[in-house]
């Protein structure tokens, strides 16, 4: 608990927060939200010299910090090692939380997982230990919970190879989920591109009491804002009931604020990061917020006058919020408990409830758990157990150790609970449900933060709501939906009926946190004799290549591999599920490439016409023929290509097989910057109606690729198989620095380039 890591960094960022702070204020002439002060204490060009304007600028941000999970770690680091780098340029760690399926409970299910997934674990370990990179080993506990105990500090900024990193802003950070080549860039010391933000500003009055929760907080915002309310926002928290919350809460709502579209949340540091900061064995990390603490949150002006300064503001007052559950099939859902019985009935879903669950990155702190086993324990002393299966997940095994200690396990045990190993499970879908039969309708609740369609169990019949921990833990006691635990009774083993009390909840342990073994393990200070450990003939993991260097000549007679018809997410590219276990061999996962996307010609999927043969077959089988018949290859796509997760996997494989060009209506902009990062040309039609000319045996040349350049269109001529012929124009968004990207063959050629 002593250990403080990167204590130097840290005091090195707020070293120049001051100056950086009155920098961006001159720069805008007026008062700042916390937001804008962090975003401009990371620039990368050093002190603002002028104001980026919210939702249109591409700005460049130099982070403090990487975090990697297990399952996206893997192509991060393949891709970091070509990069001829010796060590990480900023702090950077693993965390081993994604490959462990919650079967039977914690300790069979770590084993199995180890046994499994051996390998990559030895892969991941030697890499990290190769490169200065901290490793948490399998079981130590989910990334982001281990990140908040560790890592976070209040004013910093922060990516991670996970979607719900931004749970670090409960300790007033900026941390915000990328994909693995993002994360690869910062660890090779170039600058992260974001569109700067809009920021909405989020007024939190009053306090919470009674069964209401942090988690509440961000069910009823979602219900307010909806799946996409958040897009290209951050949510800045504030007010009297934000600083009301304890720390670990204000990660809750941070953590899923992913389900809304945001890039990230945050909250002000106050009294609350103070208690848990030195509760996690950080007392100089508050000296060193103290020192600086007026930059650590927004201008008093801002919170004054919010209007004038968010681009929208949301107020919620904490005294009259009422305890919510959220879905089924989407989190923007929302009810609350008052309505949720009615709700049930009139849409006609189940009402018995098969499983609850809680903790995972979003609910697992020791407050979440003391407020939950509140609910366990008085339910035992009036003689009720669990009706419903229900299990624990436990963040970190800082928090498991020290609420096993603490007797909150053995409560939860003696209520009829499961605990689980310290890691993602269920909330991931790694969970091997028990269920008799599949195929029926049923519901479960979860205090997890995504409840779409087949996430929890595969299962496209369960009804998946979203609730806080003692909301979940109540319901599984009473085994049915319609259950309010605010005002109804229940009946006991003797017949009786009693009434569940409100919870109460410690918001740090009384006896301070403990840990015999937190799974750490420290990089050698010397990774040059280390190898990376990669098992001869594996399936799943393999060294990259780098990608061959533009040979400096036009590209002619390349092939059509598909025309995709209508929404092509990166889901359809590089699927995910089954596949995860091949995210750290681009070949075998290369496998899956496209197969989501509907042919064009024939309204299929994963159904294409080998130009060299005429026949039909499987979109990677029909491309790996082109590729080894060398000929170059184009994918035709409509609007919107790549949008959905950021995963690098979507633009690497095409690369990988043979794919020199993305030819579409319009991109999702962050698979754009990946195609370019991977040396392909990312293009769009010029004329959207060009779309429609493309044929399916089409050719394609590419005729003045020599003068690439900023704003200059490329001109690409369409050769039918009748001898007939289109020219049309396209545009692209490439920069100087990302021609030389497709130039190199690659973003990284170009990093190993400059290191020789």
């Amino acid at each position: 608990m002593a250990h403080i890591f990167d204590l130097d960094m840290i005091q090195a960022v707020y070293d120049r927060y001051p100056a950086r702070v009155a920098a961006a204020r001159k720069a805008l002439g007026r008062p700042l939200t916390l937001t804008e002060k962090i975003l401009y204490a990371h620039l990368t060009e050093g002190p603002a010299t002028k104001e980026h304007k919210r939702g249109a600028d591409y700005v460049d941000f130099a982070p403090d910090r990487v975090t990697m999970q297990d399952a996206t770690a893997q192509m991060a680091l393949l891709q970091f090692s070509t990069t001829g780098r010796k060590k990480v340029a900023v702090p950077s760690t693993v965390h081993c939380d994604h490959l462990i399926q919650a079967r039977v409970g914690a300790k069979q299910d770590l084993q199995e997982a180890l046994l499994k997934g051996n390998e990559v674990y030895q892969f991941l370990e030697s890499i990290s230990n190769k490169y200065g990179i901290g490793f948490w080993r399998p079981g130590a506990g989910i990334i982001h919970q281990v990140m908040l105990e560790n890592y976070a500090f209040p004013g910093g900024m922060m990516i991670g190879t996970d979607s719900h990193t931004p749970n670090g802003g409960g300790l007033g950070m900026l941390a915000i989920g990328v994909g693995g080549a993002d994360a690869c860039d910062v660890m090779s010391g170039l600058p992260w591109e974001l569109k700067q933000p809009k920021i909405i500003g989020v007024h939190l009055t009053g306090k919470l009491s009674g069964w209401a929760s942090a988690k509440d907080v961000i069910l009823v915002v979602a219900g307010i804002l909806t799946v996409k309310g958040g897009t290209g926002a951050i949510l800045e928290y504030f007010g009297p009931g934000a600083e009301s919350l304890s720390c670990t809460g204000k990660g809750t709502i941070c953590n899923m604020g992913a389900e809304i579209g945001a890039t990230t949340s945050t909250f002000g540091y106050d009294d609350s990061m103070r208690r848990y900061l030195r509760g996690t064995g950080r007392e100089e990390v508050v000296k060193l917020a103290d020192a600086v603490a007026e930059h650590l949150t927004g201008d008093p002006e801002v919170y004054a006058d919010p209007k004038k300064y968010f681009d929208q503001v949301v107020e919620i007052d904490l005294n009259t919020l009422e305890p919510y559950i959220n879905g089924p099939y989407t989190p923007d859902l929302a009810w609350p408990i008052s309505k949720f019985a009615a709700a049930v009935k009139e849409n006609g879903w189940p009402e018995k409830l098969e499983v609850g669950l809680i903790g995972s990155c979003t609910n697992s702190s020791y407050e979440d758990l003391t407020r939950s086993a509140s609910v366990a324990r008085q339910a035992l002393s009036k003689g009720l157990k669990a009706t419903s299966e229900f299990t624990v997940t436990p963040g970190s095994e800082l928090v498991r150790y020290t609420a096993e200690r603490d007797g909150l396990l053995a409560t939860f045990e003696e209520m009829g609970g499961v605990v689980l190993a310290n890691a993602c499970g269920p909330c991931i879908g790694q969970w091997a449900r028990h269920t008799d039969d599949p195929d029926r309708k049923n519901s479960i609740l979860t205090s997890y933060n995504r409840n779409f369609a087949k996430r929890n169990d595969g299962n496209s019949n369960t009804h998946a709501f979203v609730a806080s921990p003692e909301l979940v833990t109540a319901m599984a006691i009473s085994g049915h939906l319609s259950f309010n635990p605010l005002t109804d009774t229940l009946t006991n083993a003797k017949g009786e009926q009693v009434k569940l009390d409100e919870p109460t909840g410690l918001e740090m342990p009384p006896k301070g946190f403990d840990v015999k073994d937190p799974g750490y393990q420290e990089p050698a200070a010397d990774g040059s004799k280390v190898d990376v450990v990669v098992k001869p003939g594996s399936d799943r993991l393999q060294l990259l290549e780098p990608f061959p260097a533009w040979n400096g000549k036009n590209i002619t007679g390349a092939v059509l591999l598909i025309k995709a018809k209508g929404k092509c997410t990166t889901d359809h590219i590089s699927m995910a599920g089954p596949w995860l276990r091949y995210r750290g061999h681009l070949d075998n996962i290369s496998n899956n490439t496209l197969i989501g996307a509907i042919n064009a010609f024939n309204g299929e999927a994963n159904k294409v016409k080998d130009q060299q043969t005429g026949e039909y077959g499987e979109v990677p089988a029909t491309q790996r023929t082109y590729k080894a018949a060398g000929l170059p290859s184009v994918v035709v796509a409509d609007h919107n290509y790549g949008e959905g997760s950021s995963r690098e996997h979507a633009a690497m494989q095409p690369r990988h097989l043979g794919v020199l060009a993305v030819l579409v209506k319009s991109f999702a902009r962050i698979h754009e910057t990946n195609l370019k990062k991977q040396g392909m040309l990312g293009l769009t039609f010029d004329k959207e109606s060009d779309y429609d000319k493309v044929q399916e045996d089409d050719r394609f040349d590419f005729t003045d690729l020599a003068d690439f350049a900023p704003g200059k269109q490329i001109t690409v001529v369409l050769r039918h198989r009748d001898g007939t012929s289109d020219t049309i124009k396209c545009n692209h968004t490439y920069n100087h620095h990302q021609i030389e990207w497709f130039r190199a063959g690659s973003a990284l050629n170009l990093i190993r380039k400059q290191q020789g």
